[in-house]
Parts: structure tokens; sequence; C-alpha cells
């Protein structure tokens, strides 16, 4: 791995570190799987040396930046498919309970309970397409990401008619197993006579967002009836769940389509780690992504503690889920999360609380500075998880699940650098630098894959703001934070007058215009 060609540096200096922090972690989290005599080069979960596709999905986002084999997990997992269409959640060749467990086969397993595998492949393979570029693989891929999706669309399992929604089990959030009010001794993972059904909301924003990707993927192959297709559909699904799931706030954690009542937990109150979510998946529009947030700085004002990056809030009693240790503020029941507080940091930058994604990314600076570790969780009172605590077989204190969360809000929100297309060919630059106190910045992106790359330096002085950029015939929107009472009169890119447009998002004013094909340019902006 190698950072060289991913970094920030500023003027103060404050986040500059989060770069290679990150990719020290996921060093220590690289796995090579040896399956059929080739080798399956992936990034473990946290909390078991196996790779699962909804942790890598997640964490591609921060990988790629490092890493040169971002296609080998992707190409696993599609080539292992069911001939339903169903997608395995993990893979591994090593034993999973030593001492007690010896045997080194390769294992696969699928949890039933789960909904969300297969939206997971389908953003696996996006994050690597873009990293590669390669439109030919992405040919190859089709028939398994539409089959994955029509599994999920069809299946009586996975998907409610009446509601046009993916439904599951009564799971928290987006995890793993079930509650059956006493009727299995331990955790739940299966689907049986006993299983309580209903709609979580976080499964259908991730469908929402694959179906888009498949509306992408088709329109670069030259299908635009696919294309549209899949775009009516993406739409229809956002619209359902926003009619069923938005309670005014935020997304009912879990809308019953079984009677169940669990004792002691007010469910309607229920704030779970899919909301957030939602926001970066674009299901949620600008005022429903307002009120979530709003919703968790609220609670992290009322409940004070270590962070409002709450995997559910309120969490449920105690042991109600099968184990004993899933107390509340333990894991998923409560515990606080950097993959939470990575997806908030995002959400707020891109929706007009750009101070409070900032701090966010410096309380968890900070905790990681300071102890040169980062947890999947912590306990509200800042102590981390550990092997005693939770469910899992490991507790790592290299967490690249989190870690990458915090890094993409970095790079992608505060930083600004988006990929909208593949190898930064068509991107959208939204520097926020002045809600983190920043005055110069430099900035560089690159796949480790292709080398593809681009950068920027950015300068803001009393009258003007210099902005640099580089990139390989880049198209470029630009979406620039300006700093507070300021206002732009001019746009100026190799003495050329470019149109602009000014616009608000909340409180905070941006500068928008477009340049085209650039190679190196230098833009000056005057300010009034």
């Amino acid at each position: 791995m190698n950072s060289v060609d991913t970094y920030i540096r500023t003027d103060t200096g404050e986040l500059d570190d989060m770069v290679p922090l990150v990719a020290s972690f996921l060093e220590k989290n690289i796995l090579d799987l040896v399956i059929d005599g080739r080798t399956v080069r992936g990034y473990r979960t946290p909390d078991a040396r196996s790779l699962w596709i909804r942790d890598y999905s997640d964490m591609l986002r921060g990988i790629r930046y490092f890493e040169p084999d971002v296609r080998s997990v992707v190409d696993h997992f599609a080539e292992t498919q069911a001939a339903s269409g169903r997608i395995f959640d993990y893979v591994t060749t090593f034993p999973e309970r030593p001492p007690g467990e010896r045997e080194n086969w390769t294992r696969y397993v699928r949890v039933p309970v789960e909904a969300d595998v297969e939206f997971r492949l389908v953003k696996a393979a996006w994050l690597a397409w873009q990293a590669t570029g390669d439109i030919e693989w992405i040919r190859s891929l089709i028939p398994a990401l539409e089959k994955a999706l029509g599994y999920t669309t069809r299946h009586p399992w996975r998907w409610d008619s009446g509601h046009g929604l993916v439904k599951r089990p009564y799971t928290i959030d987006t995890w793993d197993f079930a509650y059956t009010a006493g009727k299995h001794d331990w955790l739940q993972f299966q689907i049986n006579e006993d299983t309580y059904w209903g709609i979580m909301h976080g499964d259908n924003s991730g469908y929402c967002e694959a179906f888009r990707i498949l509306a992408r993927f088709h329109q670069r192959l030259g299908n635009p009836e696919a294309a549209r297709e899949w775009s009516v559909r993406a739409d229809r699904l956002r619209d359902a769940l926003n009619r069923v799931c938005w309670n005014g706030r935020f997304y009912t954690h879990f809308v019953k389509l079984s009677e169940v009542d669990i004792p002691g937990v007010d469910e309607e109150s229920q704030l779970s780690l899919s909301n957030p979510m939602a926001i970066n998946r674009g299901a949620a529009g600008h005022e429903r992504a307002v009120a979530i947030l709003d919703e968790y700085r609220a609670r992290g004002r009322r409940k004070g503690g270590f962070a409002e990056w709450f995997s559910i809030d309120p969490p449920f009693p105690g042991g109600v889920f099968g184990d004993d240790r899933l107390v509340p503020g333990a894991y998923v029941n409560g515990g606080i999360m950097p993959l939470v507080g990575g997806e908030l940091a995002l959400a707020a930058l891109e929706h007009g609380r750009e101070k409070y994604g900032v701090e966010i990314l410096k309380r968890y600076h900070d905790i990681i500075c300071a102890s040169g570790e980062s947890y999947l969780w912590y306990f509200p009172d800042g102590r981390p998880s550990g092997i005693e605590t939770s469910t899992s077989p490991e507790a790592t204190p290299t967490d690249g699940w989190g870690s990458t969360a915090m890094l993409h809000a970095l790079m992608t929100g505060l930083a600004g650098v988006q990929d909208r297309d593949r190898l930064f060919r068509r991107v959208r630059l939204c520097p926020r630098w002045p809600a983190a106190g920043v005055r110069r910045a430099d900035v560089r992106t690159g796949y480790a894959a292709s080398g593809a790359f681009f950068e920027y330096s950015i300068e803001y002085g009393e009258s003007s703001i210099r902005l640099e950029m580089s990139g390989r015939d880049a198209d470029v929107e630009v979406h620039l934070l300006l700093p507070e009472g300021g206002s732009a009169d001019s746009v100026r890119a190799g003495g050329l007058a470019l149109d602009f447009d000014v616009s608000r998002m909340e409180e905070s004013i941006y500068l928008d215009f477009t340049t085209r094909g650039i190679s190196r340019t230098e833009v000056r902006i005057g300010l009034s």
C-alpha cells in the first residue's frame, strides 16, 4: 500500500495525518485468500478474519486510494453466486472460533435474515469500476448484478409486493440476528415459522442506490432503454420508502408486517444507523437530510457523553436478542460507531451543516491520534469494544469500516473531490475549507488500480481565491463554499471570464461554475 498519491496538506495541519493513519489501519487488514488456486485479495472485517461483501463494499471507498487490486473480491462474490441470484455474505479459509475450531477449510456463509447483501455487490462493482475504468469488465458483470437484484425483488423472503419494498426479519437495522421473543436460545440467524417480518429502511435506501448504479452502467454501455427502466425502478422504490418509513423526523427503524411488541423500549423513537446512509445514498432529499442531522445533534446535546454516532437510540433492553452481552450501549445495541460518524459527517458537509461535519471529523481525528487505534464500536462513555463485550470472535484496534467512512467524508465532503464517472474524468469539486478555518490546502486523490488522479490547491485571500486544478482531460463542476460573509463578483480562468452562479445551502453560500477538459488550469475568483 502507498498513500503518496493521496494526501491533504493544509496551513492548519489539523486533519492532514488522517490519510496516512487510515492507510496504516487498512494495511493491517489486508487478507489474501487462495481459493481454487487463485488469490482473492481483500480487507478483513474488523471483528472476524473473513471477507464480508457488506464491509468491503463500504471500505472500498477508502481502499481504492491505496490498493491496486479492487476487482478480485467483486469477481469472487459474483462467480460464487447461487442460481437464484443470491450472494454469499462472506468467505474465509481460517478457523473462526479457535482454539476449539482448527479446520482451515474454505467456508462460505449467507446469513438468511439479511436482505442487504445483493445491493452491496452492486455498490462494490461501481466503486471498483470508478478506480479501474474497465467498462468491458462491467459488461461481463451485468448479468450477475441484475440477477442479484432480481433475487431480492422476487424472492418471498426479500420482497413485500404490497408496499413495493424490501422486507426482512426483525433485526437491529442492517445487522444479522433477529428478535425471537425468547423462542430461540441464542442469536437467531435463521428464518422459520416464528420469524417477525417488517421493512427496514436501510435495505431500501441501499437498493435505491443500486438501481441507480445499474442505470448508470447501462447508460455507459449504450443501453438507454435499460437505463431508463432502472431509473424508474429507483424512483418508485425511493417514493415507497419515503411514504412508508419516513415519520417526519427520521426513518422509522422497523415498519412491522408481523404483530410484535418488545417490552421496555419505545420503538417509535428509535433512531438507527442507516439514517445518515439514506442521505448519502440519495434516498433522502435535502429537507429530510436536515431533519435527520438535526435529530442526531439534538440527541447528542441531550445525552452528552462520547459522541452521538449511535448504532441505535434508544437501545433495546439487555439480552432481548438472545445474548446477554448485548446490553444497552454495546455493539449494535446503542454502541457508538465511527461508521455512523463518517456517514453523518459527509451528510452534514453536503447539506449545509458544514461546521458540524468538520466537528465530527476532528473528534474522530483526536481519538485515533491519541490512541493510534480505531475500533468498530465504543461504549457511550468512550471505552472501546473488546472480545468479551461483543458477540463477534475478534475486536481489532484497526477498524477499516469506520475509518474509511471518516476518510470518505474527509476526501469527498471536506476536501470535496467527488468522482462522478470514472478515473476522475468528471469531477464535482466542492472544497469546504472555510468551515474548518483553513486558508490554504493542497489535495491529491489517486486510484492505485489505474494511476488516475485529480489534484488541486486553493488559497483564500482577502479579496480573491486562487484555485489551481490538475487532472487528465477532466470536466469539473466546481461547487465552492465561500467564506462567511463573502460574495463572488468574477471568475476567470486563463484570463477568460467564466459564467458562474451563486447558490445557497441553508445558511451557506456556494459559488458554482464549470470547466471542461482540463489538464491544468488556474482560476481566480474575485470576492466582494
